[in-house]
């Protein structure tokens, strides 16, 4: 197979994904109800999961810092096609989030042909891995780093004075880039062990830059978190863990490869 038809082979893999994407996207934007005040909405309400689990928590060391009757902020749309536009918006995040998966598999379909015997054996369980470490990230963005930074950022106050009305834009934006984030994100040891393969990475390679690399995680968790220290710290904590694997899962491809050559 020649150059062009390997690219008319990707270009019907792309076609596949985008056709899911737009399929759950759609599914997404009918079930506006479940979407928005479900899931969106969710962690500004006090009787969120998170928020019970804290309040809880701090029972047993006799405070209630983390225990709320209400956020106290209001939510705003202030153009005329914002809330349309941020339906749209949300509904091609849910449909990305619900079609990787099959995304992934259609990216991994189109890159098995080309692997080596020994390379597809130390391969299997690939796409269930990578599904699972994606839904791991979206849970842990959803569940710890929004609610925690919508709680912070929500009822934190210079003056009594002023009272917080956050714009529509402003809250989905937050809570839907974080989400997808930390999905892909906790696809750090996937990404590595796919270098690993074509002799980019080494075991060596990640041990010898690690200082670079937790500097560029701090850079990276500022960057797609809010601007608060709690959040950040969050984020980074499991990708540095994720790092660590990372460097496991290249030292055994390594060592596959060498036995391999020495076999």
């Amino acid at each position: 197979m020649n150059f062009l038809d390997h690219l008319g082979e990707l270009r019907w893999h792309l076609m596949r994904a985008s056709i899911a994407i737009v399929v759950f996207a759609v599914v997404a934007f009918l079930s506006k109800e479940i979407i928005f005040d479900t899931i969106i909405f969710g962690p500004k309400q006090m009787d969120f999961p998170t928020y019970t689990f804290f309040c809880w928590l701090s029972g047993f060391v006799g405070s209630d810092v983390f225990c709320f009757d209400e956020m106290p902020f209001e939510l705003l749309n202030m153009r005329m096609s914002g809330q349309f536009q941020m339906h749209l918006w949300v509904s091609l995040v849910a449909g990305i989030i619900i079609a990787f998966p099959y995304v992934f598999w259609e990216i991994w379909r189109f890159i098995q042909p080309g692997l080596h015997e020994n390379e597809r054996k130390y391969s299997r369980g690939v796409i269930l891995f990578t599904t699972l470490l994606f839904i791991f990230g979206v849970l842990f963005g959803y569940y710890i780093i929004v609610p925690l930074s919508v709680q912070f950022l929500g009822t934190y106050t210079v003056s009594s004075e002023i009272f917080n009305r956050i714009d529509l834009t402003s809250y989905i934006s937050m809570v839907s880039s974080v989400t997808l984030a930390t999905g892909i994100l906790f696809q750090l040891p996937i990404v590595v062990y796919f270098l690993s393969e074509i002799g980019v990475v080494t075991p060596k390679l990640l041990k010898t830059y690690r200082r670079h690399a937790i500097v560029g995680i701090l850079l990276l968790s500022a960057i797609i978190t809010p601007p608060d220290i709690a959040s950040q710290i969050l984020v980074t904590l499991p990708v540095l863990i994720l790092y660590q694997i990372s460097i496991m899962v290249s030292r055994r491809i390594i060592e596959s490869k060498g036995k391999v050559k020495t076999g």
